[in-house]
């Protein structure tokens, strides 16, 4: 399983999903005001006035959240709850309850023991793309409706809400934009992906073998940390890369995007809002792993009675 301790094997695949997603959403909703306050952050471009570099209008995790809710109200750190809540439904319950799977299938039928650090980390790469493959179209509405700051007297929004995201998408740019960001998003995804399952289930692994340690919250919680910080540092660059690209249809391809913003805004820029991407990830995986780690005891619960 998803860090050692009891085996998933007395758990449906249904079971496993369904505590997947219920998980992976109960985090989203506690932490998307802190990722729309990310997707801010790596989105916003140094601002030049004739010669002169400004300041730029978003400064910091705390800051950023305050700038969002004095202008547009508390309501919009929530911005693409909905298409999140679809996302991770679909790519949370996906990645999570495919890794056993896929892990098995790596190691072998025959495999005796730990499973390898490598075989984690492929098995986590393997699911977050498949996953985010087919979850896609919902993690582009979430970035659309979080890009959108506040608009002068006047001015109309993109779009009122996430169904009319999808059909304005699909109606002005066809079908195919809806996957727009594939590229970087699969990466991203299956970085992530690895970076959070593989770490945590190591983590796990280890501080089980310590005496005095055992299957409960506080290893959960120690695990989800380490986890949240691996993928993070991992993940930045490509994350960075993508929520550009999805916030901004003028770049052309994943290479248009990242010489860009190389170029424009320099190295530092694929690590612009690292601070509440960690605030945002590192809670985010606490929350997410001590729900499920709940979830499935009660899913064992109601499948053994």
């Amino acid at each position: 399983m998803v860090g050692g301790g009891s085996s998933n094997s007395d758990i449906s695949f249904a079971g496993i999903f369904a505590s997947s997603a219920f998980a992976a959403c109960f985090a989203e909703v506690c932490t998307i005001p802190l990722d729309t306050a990310k997707v801010r952050l790596q989105l916003q471009k140094q601002p030049v006035i004739g010669d002169v570099v400004a300041l730029p209008k978003y400064r910091g995790m705390l800051g950023t959240v305050a700038t969002i809710a004095r202008e547009e109200g508390l309501s919009a750190l929530w911005k693409g709850i909905v298409p999140g809540l679809q996302r991770q439904c679909v790519n949370g319950g996906l990645r999570i309850a495919l890794y056993d799977p896929v892990k098995s299938f790596y190691v072998g039928p025959d495999h005796v023991g730990d499973v390898p650090l490598s075989k984690k980390i492929l098995a986590g790469f393997t699911t977050g793309a498949m996953a985010i493959a087919v979850a896609n179209p919902t993690d582009l509405v979430k970035v659309r409706l979080q890009s959108e700051g506040k608009l002068p007297p006047g001015v109309p929004r993109r779009y009122t809400g996430s169904l009319n995201a999808y059909s304005t998408i699909v109606r002005q740019e066809g079908v195919g934009a809806l996957w727009t960001g594939i590229g970087p998003n699969i990466t991203r995804n299956g970085i992530i992906n690895a970076a959070e399952l593989a770490s945590y289930d190591q983590v796990k692994q280890t501080i089980l073998k310590i005496p005095g340690f055992t299957d409960n919250v506080l290893t959960h919680l120690l695990a989800g940390l380490g986890a949240g910080f691996f993928a993070v540092c991992v993940g930045s660059p490509v994350d960075v890369v993508k929520s550009r690209m999805m916030g901004d249809s003028s770049y052309k391809s994943t290479l248009d995007c990242f010489i860009k913003t190389l170029k424009n805004d320099g190295p530092l820029a694929f690590y612009k809002g690292f601070i509440p991407n960690f605030g945002r990830l590192g809670s985010w995986n606490v929350i997410m792993f001590l729900t499920l780690e709940q979830a499935k005891i009660y899913v064992k619960r109601l499948e053994s009675a």
